[in-house]
């Protein structure tokens, strides 16, 4: 499983459809529906938000946004809890600068082999996905690298 951190922009095809199943995956670990990766390290950032359900909603918001700008047609009624109204950042979280650099190179080494049309150089600042407030840090603690 791999929430990526990167703004959904930045994904390519593959990654964009891939994320997007796999934040379903991590709601319905969250909403209890599941028995499978209720351990997943990548939880772990939803988990500690006061309200993951919410946490996980703007997730996957973001994602059908990104996905219906590129025509795309994801079924935006899959999400259990949808963000709230503009102005209502309670949904967001902490990512590293760390950890941001750290997606940015597996993101492009996979690239590399899948897409090499969209490897792009490092930018002076890596987009974040649109829920997470950046900081200065390390990779997080829930990394495996």
């Amino acid at each position: 499983m791999r929430l990526w951190s990167l703004h959904p922009e930045v994904l390519d095809r593959q990654g964009l459809i891939a994320g997007w199943r796999e934040a379903l995956l991590a709601q319905a670990v969250l909403l209890g529906r599941t028995r499978g990766y209720t351990r997943h390290p990548q939880l772990e950032r939803f988990r500690s938000h006061p309200d993951p359900v919410a946490a996980i909603g703007a997730y996957l918001n973001e994602l059908y946004v990104e996905a219906t700008r590129r025509g795309y047609r994801f079924d935006v009624g899959r999400i259990a809890l949808p963000p709230g109204p503009d102005g209502d950042d309670s949904w967001r979280v902490e990512v590293t600068t760390g950890q941001l650099g750290f997606e940015w190179d597996h993101l492009q080494r996979k690239l590399s082999q899948r897409s090499p049309d969209q490897v792009r150089p490092t930018p002076a600042s890596i987009p974040a996905h649109p829920m997470f407030v950046v900081v200065d840090g390390p990779i997080a603690t829930w990394e495996r690298p």
